[in-house]
């Protein structure tokens, strides 16, 4: 946990959803809840104003849905990270909106360990995914296709790290399940993003996902 607490906009149009994540989040000493919004373009104002660290967001909201606000949050507050929290598991919905820019897609029906790990996840520049989000984007592809001709410049080793990035898993977590250390692992996906010319995490996903580099039954 760090000193400085991470501070969290709630987005949705429920009153009571929005009243429920607060008193979860209450909790945890690592998580400040510095404001709310009903609607996407409440939304944008807010994380203006107020400059948060994680703006966790709703998609089915009037005004501006989360699809726009999340495009809006990108060109204003590129700072600002986008936590999707959502009932649907559809995997158009969450491709749509890793393109729109948002850095992690989890399910309302998430525990509160979960939901704050998912904050602190994309908080600290990787990408979340519950599993029920993982299991709808990642369990099948209707269209296989081959890696882009650019992915050959990946060695084997860099791959693997991209795949694993892609299905959400932090540094620590690569670093463990291939026995390396956590310093490679940096090392390696900062040459991914260099050969790819892709600098943010929800890129590397989007490519992963554009490119049927990730592929788990």
């Amino acid at each position: 946990m760090t000193d400085k607490p991470i501070n969290v906009i709630l987005v949705d149009d429920h009153p009571l959803v929005v009243d429920g994540i607060r008193a979860r989040l209450e909790a945890e000493p690592g998580i400040r809840v510095v404001g709310d919004a009903a609607n996407g373009l409440k939304a944008v104002e807010a994380a203006m104003e107020l400059k948060p660290d994680v703006v966790m967001m709703d998609v089915s909201m009037p005004v501006m849905n989360g699809f726009e606000a999340t495009k809006k949050l990108r060109e204003c507050c590129p700072e600002v990270r986008v936590l999707i929290l959502s009932m649907h598991d559809n995997r158009e919905y969450i491709l749509q909106l890793i393109q729109s820019g948002a850095s992690g897609y989890i399910l309302k029906d998430v525990s509160s360990e979960e939901m704050v790990k998912a904050i602190e996840t994309v908080h600290h520049g990787g990408t979340y995914f519950s599993s029920g989000a993982s299991q709808t984007l990642f369990a099948r592809f209707d269209e296989p296709s081959a890696p882009a001709d650019d992915g050959s410049v990946l060695t084997p080793r860099e791959l693997t790290v991209l795949r694993l990035l892609a299905g959400g898993r932090n540094n620590k977590e690569i670093a463990r399940e291939l026995d390396i250390s956590v310093r490679t692992v940096e090392t390696h996906r900062q040459n991914i993003k260099s050969k790819l010319n892709i600098q943010t995490a929800a890129g590397l996903v989007k490519y992963a996902i554009e490119h049927n580099l990730v592929q788990l039954s």
